[in-house]
């Protein structure tokens, strides 16, 4: 049985007429590897699986989704379904090059990069992507510390041990080289080509970069506290809750000194400083519970290991 070097992963929906033309070119860019190609139909309605059935052979592998799931969550049953030591992610529309594939190979063997990022040259998509996908770019790369010049990119090339520990849930999928640092993977990009549409539409709009954001917020809990979330909830509930009690202290002078104090806006401030301190304290607890729970339930560990260096000692007798 032929070991599989890259496993390409290819996510579709309704894309009947790009299928046979990226199946060849694929073939074509790869006939130098033993490769594999695992495409997912993500609930497509019109005959992108019947073209596919009518390709399939030893190398391609159809996974069908029951329903349209979205991006993360089919480039998650690509993933999990990929032998290969590699794995290379990639639109079905054409637009991204498999001819860019043997370069990043090469890219990530000669120094030993656990993630290829692709960085679209000469892009051809219209403003009405672009803008927005220029702003969100600006905006991760700002607040995740990941400097990626193109999140946006579809063609990455990972070892599969990095890929398979990603967790692509919802719509995280634009924020790969975020999950992948945080596995400790090492980032490196690389520009490939990137050609226009010809066949079938565009799924994406001006809602992403709405969704960026929203998922942006959580990338930086993961980044930042998914470890140690008591000192995000501990550390602002400590801050609000002494706030609290020295407006409840002041307040308290100011009735000593015989001043009417019931109903000043100043003492709700406090005593809402003062629940609201204890509820995120309480929260944090909480959640490093949930965190202690997650790793030690499976098993998980807080860190990775890249590698142990040891010299082995004979027994001597």
């Amino acid at each position: 049985m032929r070991e599989i070097e890259i496993s390409v992963v290819v996510c579709v929906y309704n894309e009947e007429d790009n299928i046979l033309p990226l199946v060849k070119a694929i073939k074509e860019a790869l006939a130098n590897y033993e490769y594999e190609l695992i495409y997912v139909d993500d609930g497509s309605t019109d005959q992108t699986l019947s073209k596919l059935k009518s390709v399939l052979d030893g190398r391609l592998r159809i996974v069908q989704l029951r329903r349209n799931y979205g991006q993360s969550l089919a480039l998650m049953a690509g993933i999990n379904a990929a032998k290969g030591s590699y794995i290379v992610t990639m639109d079905g529309d054409l637009q991204n090059d498999p001819l860019d594939i043997p370069a990043m190979m090469q890219l990530s063997k000669s120094e030993n990069w656990d993630l290829v990022a692709g960085i679209r040259k000469n892009r051809k998509d219209n403003l009405i992507r672009t803008i927005p996908s220029k702003i969100a770019n600006y905006i991760i790369r700002k607040s995740s510390g990941v400097s990626i010049k193109d999140y946006g990119c579809t063609l990455k090339l990972f070892r599969r041990e990095i890929a398979q520990d990603l967790g692509l849930y919802g719509e995280l999928h634009r924020f790969i080289p975020v999950l992948a640092n945080l596995e400790g993977a090492t980032i490196t990009q690389m520009e490939v080509r990137h050609h226009e549409r010809t066949h079938g539409t565009s799924k994406y709009g001006m809602s992403r970069t709405i969704k960026v954001i929203s998922d942006l917020m959580l990338m930086l809990f993961f980044k930042r506290y998914l470890k140690n979330p008591m000192h995000l909830f501990g550390n602002w509930g400590l801050m609000i809750f002494f706030g609290g009690i020295l407006i409840n202290l002041y307040m308290l002078w100011l009735k000593l000194e015989g001043q009417d104090i019931w109903g000043k806006p100043l003492m709700l401030v406090g005593i809402l400083f003062v629940l609201t301190g204890i509820q995120l304290i309480t929260f944090g607890i909480i959640v490093e519970l949930q965190m202690r729970t997650y790793y030690e339930s499976q098993e998980k560990k807080p860190y990775q290991i890249r590698k142990i260096y040891e010299i082995e000692h004979s027994v001597v007798h």
